[in-house]
C-alpha cells in the first residue's frame, strides 16, 4: 500500500489535496507482541504510553518527535511498534532535510545507518525518499 501511494505521489497521478491523512498513531502499535513478552517490557510499556504524542509531534514537524518515531519504526522499540524500515529511513530523511537546528552527528549517522545498503536494499530506500518528499509537504516544512 505504501509503495502505490508512494509511486501515486510521484508520478503526479494524485496531489496532497487528494492525499490520505496521516494514519493514526494506533495503527503503528505491534498487536502481535505484548509488553511482557519483550526483553524489556518497561521500555515496551513507555514507549506505548508516549507513541501517540511522541507520532503527533513528528507530523507537527518536531524533531525530538520525529527522532523518536524513526527509531521506534526502524527498530521496534522493544517490539511495541511495527517495524517498517522504510517508513523509518523516511522519517530519517526527513529529518535531514527539514533544517532542524538540533540536527547533529547522531542523526546523520543514523541516517547513513538506516537508509543505509546493510539496512535496506536500494529500491527500498528510493521508496523511503519518495515518502519522504512526500511527508515533508504534508508536514509543510
Amino acid at each position: 500500500m505504501q509503495l502505490l501511494l508512494a509511486g501515486l505521489f510521484a508520478c503526479g497521478c494524485v496531489s496532497l489535496v487528494d492525499a490520505v491523512p496521516w494514519p493514526v498513531a494506533e495503527s503503528y502499535i505491534n498487536p502481535t507482541v505484548e509488553c511482557s513478552q519483550s526483553a524489556n517490557p518497561g521500555a515496551c510499556r513507555h514507549t506505548r504510553d508516549t507513541w501517540k504524542t511522541e507520532y503527533s509531534d513528528a507530523i507537527a514537524g518536531k524533531y525530538q518527535g520525529q527522532r523518536n518515531v524513526a527509531i521506534c519504526l526502524s527498530t521496534g522499540c522493544d517490539k511495541a511498534i511495527q517495524p517498517d524500515k522504510i517508513l523509518g529511513c523516511a522519517w530519517r530523511i526527513i529529518i535531514a532535510k527539514s533544517g532542524h537546528a538540533e540536527f547533529d552527528d547522531t542523526d546523520a549517522m543514523n541516517l547513513k545507518v538506516f537508509c543505509g545498503p546493510d539496512y535496506v536494499a536500494q529500491a527500498d530506500r528510493r521508496v523511503a525518499e519518495t515518502q519522504a518528499r512526500t511527508m515533508v509537504m504534508m508536514i509543510g516544512k
